[in-house]
């Protein structure tokens, strides 16, 4: 995947999360977390798109999949997409 297809998916996830509704504080939280790592992902992938990325990002990504999986799933196949594009790139 090139660095403008990466932008669109992370484009694509962050409109995902403003759109999201009907949450609890936690999914609230962690939607606030993974749009602030979105956030710099996008920032970084102008500039340097193969720089690791945190494990903390990973784990939320992961942790997001499995909270959403049931209530939104739309969100949880971005995340999907997202979290295997960043292993498949050994980012």
């Amino acid at each position: 995947m090139d660095n403008q297809e990466l932008r669109d998916l992370l484009y694509q996830l962050h409109i995902e999360i403003e759109n999201t509704q009907s949450l609890d504080e936690d999914g609230r939280r962690l939607l606030r977390y993974l749009e602030t790592d979105i956030n710099e992902l996008l920032k970084r992938s102008d500039n340097d798109p193969q720089q690791q990325v945190h494990p903390s990002t990973l784990r939320r990504l992961e942790d997001g999949i499995d909270y959403f999986e049931l209530s939104h799933p739309t969100l949880t196949t971005q995340l999907s997409k997202l979290l295997s594009i960043l292993s498949n790139a050994g980012i």
